[in-house]
């Protein structure tokens, strides 16, 4: 494996961030715990207008105002947060990733950097590509690798090969 090169050519896409923000939901806890909070603002919302109608009252309608828009957030938020994402990456123009023994390096039309493992020391792999994460318990900071952009399909298992054996799988 030593001496092993994989490269990436593509234009982020709004998906490839739903992609890595769901990844990132996975490994990160103050998402885990935002999700929760929704789903605890639901079922309240749903204990409180079932209350008001088994006993006959009104309905409570700022409570079921808040009830849409927490669902809103729960199922909307990532796609939304993708776009803003994507629109700031569409500037960057293409995207050339290499990845090596010593690590990762993106180069777009107007910038570039140089990652070693330490940085981003976590991954986590989906049908649609390779996400890096920073360590801190929030993972601020992620790498998108989509599988689109590599330019053979078998590049996928050296990637990984390449990924396992510097970072550890989440």
């Amino acid at each position: 494996m030593a001496g092993q090169v994989v490269e990436l050519v593509y234009r982020p896409r709004a998906e490839d961030f739903v992609a890595a923000l769901r990844a990132r939901g996975r490994v990160s806890r103050s998402a885990r715990r935002q999700k929760w909070l929704i789903g605890l603002v639901l079922g309240f919302g749903a204990l409180v207008v079932g209350s008001a109608l088994a006993k006959g009252d009104s309905l409570p309608y700022p409570m079921l105002a808040g009830m849409v828009f927490a669902l809103f957030l729960l199922v909307f938020q990532p796609r939304l947060v993708a776009r803003q994402f994507q629109r700031l990456a569409e500037r960057r123009g293409e995207f050339r990733v290499t990845v090596t023994d010593t690590g990762v390096s993106v180069v777009t039309d107007d910038a570039s950097t140089s990652l070693n493992w330490t940085v981003q020391p976590r991954y986590r792999e989906t049908a649609d590509g390779f996400y890096m994460f920073s360590s801190e318990k929030n993972a601020l900071n992620f790498t998108l690798l989509p599988k689109r952009g590599l330019r053979d399909p078998a590049d996928a298992d050296r990637l990984r090969a390449i990924l396992d054996a510097h970072l550890s799988r989440v």
